[in-house]
């Protein structure tokens, strides 16, 4: 079986590659010129350079290639303009589909990978509700309003066999958000934001991964699945955890009034828009941040894809920080 996957040298996309190959896929690599491959060294991969800013090019780029499966998981999650999540999210997504279809690719399956941050922040009121795939999205930021985009123009075409994941926040070894935090902590700092509880989730990289091959294999067309390790945490949980595995360093917890963050996402964008640099610390982050709910029913996946989470928020972080310290990063 021969599988194609966007956005393959990215965190997400360099395990869906490395899964692909322990399971005896031909694997096609999509990366651009400039894209690093420091996760991409096996041998067995094959590369394919795709330009997903022109559908014409991608047809040039796709003609002749047939693929059995594509998992598209190339994506922005935070940009300089809010344009841009548009641009490489939404018809990113468009280019690639309309490609893949002008030059007769008889695909098994296309697996999208969104967000849960497409629904919004919804059931806020306590005590917290679980977030359904069934709600009506209610997106909040550009990235989310730019993902859900690319759902909706999966869900206009007719006999395309498309499935959608919904991954909730997803941490792990290479992963460079979640790691901000972590480095905080080792430097001694804990920063948190408001003062209202926060019901958080998350999802280790390798059980995105897992649910990438179910919904290949068992994935129903136009259907979402919500993606979690099936529990629910404290905003102080991650937190915790990292302290424990750094050696329990001393540490300054700081819990700001939401007004604060506000302060600090508004400076971080305009600085990184002066210094043409992204950070995570933008306005798009803002909303994301503040959100108090994030409980997600991951029934559907579980009964339908028979997705069950193996790593919990303890065992992931330590998988983490060990990862992070062997590499150099902390």
């Amino acid at each position: 079986m021969k599988i194609l996957v966007t956005g393959a040298s990215g965190f997400i996309g360099s395990f869906i590659v490395e899964e692909a190959l322990d399971r005896g896929f031909e694997v096609w690599a999509a990366v651009r010129r400039s894209s690093s491959r420091e996760y991409l060294k096996d041998e067995r991969i094959h590369f394919i350079e795709l330009n997903l800013s022109s559908q014409k090019q991608l047809e040039e780029q796709l003609k002749g290639q047939q693929f059995d499966y594509v998992v598209h998981a190339a994506g922005a999650t935070k940009c300089l303009h809010a344009s841009d999540f548009f641009r490489i999210n939404t018809e990113g997504t468009k280019n690639l589909v309309r490609a893949l279809i002008a030059v007769g690719m008889s695909l098994k399956r296309f697996v999208f990978v969104s967000s849960l941050s497409i629904m919004g922040a919804i059931r806020e009121q306590q005590p917290y509700q679980e977030i359904r795939d069934t709600d009506t999205p209610q997106p909040n930021t550009a990235y989310g309003r730019s993902k859900l985009e690319a759902e909706h123009f999966l869900d206009s075409l007719t006999s395309f066999p498309y499935v959608i994941l919904r991954p909730t926040g997803v941490y792990g070894p290479r992963e460079k958000d979640y790691f901000m935090q972590i480095k905080s902590i080792k430097g001694h700092v804990d920063f948190a934001v408001g003062f209202t509880r926060q019901d958080i989730t998350f999802v280790y990289v390798t059980d995105v991964v897992q649910a990438v091959f179910l919904a290949l294999e068992k994935g129903q067309t136009g259907h979402r699945y919500i993606l979690s390790d099936g529990e629910v945490y404290q905003s102080a949980t991650f937190s915790n955890y990292v302290h424990e595995e750094l050696g329990r360093p001393w540490w300054i917890h700081i819990t700001a009034p939401v007004w604060v963050l506000r302060i600090v996402t508004f400076c971080g964008e305009y600085w990184g828009r002066w210094t043409k640099k992204m950070t995570a610390l933008n306005n798009d982050k803002f909303n994301i941040l503040r959100q108090r709910n994030w409980r997600c029913d991951i029934s559907p996946a579980r009964c339908e894809l028979g997705y069950e989470p193996k790593v919990k928020l303890k065992e992931g972080v330590h998988n983490a920080v060990v990862w992070y310290k062997e590499n150099g990063w902390i």
